[in-house]
Order: structure tokens, then C-alpha cells, then sequence
């Protein structure tokens, strides 16, 4: 609902926005307060924006967020580090397996657990796939906010080629929980590699379906060029990760700088390269600059899955410590009296399946950015605490630096190119 007041002149200057404010006592001085959301369909999740405006112009904007908060972190202290997985599938639901990579990764330094070379590659192609995943589906909702409809419909599809994919490696489509610690819930199916090429092999052509439709039309590029911008200090200075921070100069991706997985030299074990890959950075940084650059990451996802989809290393997926740190095989389970003691020790007691007494930080390189979770542990089965780094939630602090001067519809372009998610943004 639209409603006039009028805002008085010191809190115009404690918000510290003098270069657009008019005064009560100049010609035009009257201001109004809009509420954008939580319940708007081009916010996309629930997200409320309280803008104050000068006509059409935005000259303040007070973001307001937990309409979605769950307790995912105190959760994290009454579940085993296997069972909270299936909470990390509900943060960012765009692209959950990258959650769960990310969890287990994190939970791997804590127990200081080395994955086997197998579950190593196959981590790294369904990360570059959720990669994709998440991206077709910002880069399609951000043109459908602006009405470019069919660009959706072609990302949306190709989405739903990747939920294809990942009901045949776990099981579930949405809610995946697909890792463990020290592995995977089981192995790939045999012709799930040929799959995953039929895919790679047809999706450039959507990229170039998408820019033909895009990258051309007047009215996307005039909407988006020039919007929301912010430079390379800034980004930094706002704890920026992910394109947003790359769109602007900014030259990090932790998969470079604090490599993992096949990213790293000798993966596994026997002086295997780390695979190759560029980093796009643009220094636009705007909305029309962060389109282009998760295009281009998806094309560098392509490359780095077909290093690896013809060379999956044999053996096992899950580490087989004689500590027991790892949940065995359910064939064992069922059939063998040692496997089934393996797995009551698992689940039920403290007598497996405990780290150390410390502290670990573990961060991977998602779609939106940096995603990391911080543990600590006291040596029993659950964390004493577990913190949650979200990209969502930092990226989103800079929203009402980049949307003041802008007029109510540049507000949803500049939204869009953030790619909030309210799960993981409130968690």
C-alpha cells in the first residue's frame, strides 16, 4: 500500500543521503513510503523492502529480513555431522548438492578425513552442475522480471535435465542429502557419465539461445547497463563473494586461492593436476556485467566436467578408516554381523563417528559465492556449535547502497542479479 508522510530533516541526515533528499520546505519536498514485499512475485522468495521515495526515485531503502528463519544453526547442535545434511539441502534450494559438498567438506577438516580420489571427481562435477543449476535459473528469473519470458523458459529447462541427472546419482530430485562424511551416500550409476555428456554436449546451445535472445534486446540492456553498480573497493569493502564480487575486479575464487577437490594439485595422491578452468572477471559491476559473467562461468563449469567425466578414477567412494569414522556400506549392513555393528556404533552410540576436540572452518566456492560453515567440537557425536558462512546473507547487505538514485523498476533488476536466497539468507 502506498502511503504519504513526510521525513524529517534529521533523520534525512543521519541516513546520510543529502545528494538526493528533498527538504519539507523545498518545492517538491514530499516524500512517500512503499513497501516492497515480503509477498511481491519479483522478489522471488520472501523478501521486504521498506524504499523511501521522491516520486519514482529511490532515495532510501531499508532492507527487513526473517520471514524465513529456521534455527538451521542450533539444529546443527542436536544433529550428528550425517544427519544435518538434509538441512543444508534447505538453505540454498536452488543448488542444494553444492550444500551439501560444502557441510561435509568443512566436517572432513574438522575430522581430518582425506576423501578417496573417486568421491573426489564425483564431487567435483555435481558441484559444477549445481553451479549451472543455480545459475540458468538467476540468469532466466532476472530476464523474466524484466519480461523477457522465453529466456526462462529455455534456463528452466535445461534445469530440469540437471534434476534428471541427480535423481539418478541419489534418488531425489530437491532435497538430494547425497554426501556423508568421508564419502557418498552411494556410487554413481554405470551410465550416469554418459548422461552427463549427452547434457554438456547440448547446453551451449542454449547459452547462445540465451544470448541471441538477451544480449542484443534494447530493452534488457538499457535496463541492466548501468544498474546497480558498484567498484572494486567497494565490493571488497562489503565482504562481497561470488559474481557480484568478480562482476566488479574483484580477482578471487576460493577454488584458486584456497584450492580443493580436483581444483588442487595432486587430488589424488599420485601427482594428477588440478583441473583447468578460467575465472571470468568483468569490471562493469553492474546488473547487465553480472549477467554476463555467470554465463561465462557456466561455460568454464562445461570445460571443467569434461576433463573429468572420462577419466572417474575406480574404487571406493567412501574413506575406509579403521577408526570407523565413515558410515559402511548397506550391502554390509544388511548381510554381515560386522557391518551391522559398524553402523549401530555409527548411529546409536559415541563410540564411532566422533572428531577430535577443536575448531574447523571449511569454505567452498558456490554459485552465489563463498559458502562456509565453522564447527566446533567437544569430541562427541553432535557439534557444540555450527555457523553457517551464507553468501546470500552478506551479498544482500549491499542491496540498498546499490538501489538508491534508481527509480522502483531498476529495484527489481538490481534484486535479481543478487540471486537472494531467503533460506539461506534468514537460515
Amino acid at each position: 500500500m502506498l502511503h504519504g508522510r513526510r521525513l524529517e530533516g534529521e533523520m534525512m541526515e543521519t541516513q546520510q543521503i543529502e545528494p538526493t533528499v528533498l527538504t519539507q520546505d523545498e518545492p517538491g519536498g514530499d516524500l512517500w513510503t512503499l513497501n516492497f514485499g515480503p509477498q511481491h512475485p519479483a522478489t522471488h522468495t520472501t523478501l521486504r523492502l521498506v524504499l523511501e521515495l521522491d516520486g519514482e526515485r529511490v532515495i532510501a531503502c531499508t532492507p527487513h529480513i526473517g520471514y524465513l528463519h529456521s534455527g538451521f544453526e542450533k539444529l546443527g547442535e542436536h544433529l550428528d555431522y550425517n544427519q544435518y545434511v538434509v538441512v543444508t539441502d534447505r538453505m540454498n534450494y536452488i543448488s542444494p548438492m553444492a550444500n551439501n559438498i560444502a557441510w561435509h567438506h568443512a566436517c572432513e577438516v574438522l575430522f581430518g578425513i582425506e576423501i578417496t580420489p573417486r568421491c573426489k571427481v564425483l564431487r567435483t562435477i555435481i558441484a559444477e552442475l549445481a553451479r549451472i543449476q543455480d545459475h540458468l535459473l538467476c540468469v532466466g528469473t532476472a530476464a523474466l522480471d524484466l519480461g523477457a519470458f522465453t529466456a526462462f523458459l529455455y534456463g528452466f529447462a535445461e534445469r530440469e535435465e540437471i534434476y534428471d541427472l541427480f535423481e539418478d546419482i541419489c534418488g531425489a530430485r530437491f532435497t538430494t542429502s547425497y554426501t556423508r562424511v568421508g564419502g557418498l551416500m552411494q556410487d554413481m550409476p554405470d551410465d550416469w557419465p554418459a548422461k552427463v555428456k549427452t547434457f554438456c554436449r547440448k547446453l551451449p546451445k542454449t547459452f547462445e539461445d540465451m544470448v541471441s535472445l538477451l544480449n542484443r534486446n534494447r530493452i534488457f540492456v538499457e535496463r541492466t547497463r548501468g544498474v546497480g553498480y558498484i567498484d572494486h573497493d567497494d565490493a571488497i569493502n562489503w565482504g562481497l563473494t561470488g559474481p557480484l564480487a568478480r562482476a566488479s575486479g574483484v580477482r578471487r575464487d576460493l577454488r584458486k586461492d584456497e584450492p580443493y577437490l580436483c581444483y588442487a594439485n595432486d587430488w589424488n595422491g599420485q601427482g594428477a593436476s588440478a583441473v583447468t578452468f578460467k575465472v571470468p572477471i568483468a569490471t562493469g559491476g553492474d546488473v547487465y556485467s553480472r549477467y554476463l559473467l555467470r554465463l561465462e562461468e557456466m561455460r568454464q563449469s562445461l570445460h571443467i566436467i569434461d576433463q573429468l567425466i572420462d577419466s572417474i578414477p575406480a574404487g571406493p567412494i567412501n574413506v575406509l578408516a579403521d577408526d570407523k569414522q565413515t558410515l559402511p556400506d548397506k550391502g554390509e549392513v544388511y548381510f554381515s554381523i560386522e557391518g551391522l555393528i559398524h553402523h549401530f556404533e555409527q548411529v546409536m552410540t559415541n563410540r564411532g563417528h566422533t572428531p577430535p576436540v577443536g575448531e574447523a572452518y571449511g569454505a567452498n566456492e558456490t554459485a552465489n559465492g563463498e559458502l562456509g560453515f565453522y564447527l566446533c567440537s567437544q569430541g562427541d557425536r553432535y557439534p557444540y556449535r555450527a555457523r553457517c558462512r551464507p553468501p546470500s546473507f552478506i551479498n544482500y547487505q549491499c542491496f540498498p547502497k546499490l538501489v538508491v538514485g534508481h527509480q522502483i523498476s531498476d529495484a527489481v533488476a538490481i534484486l535479481g542479479s543478487l540471486n537472494i536466497i531467503a533460506a539461506e539468507l534468514d537460515r
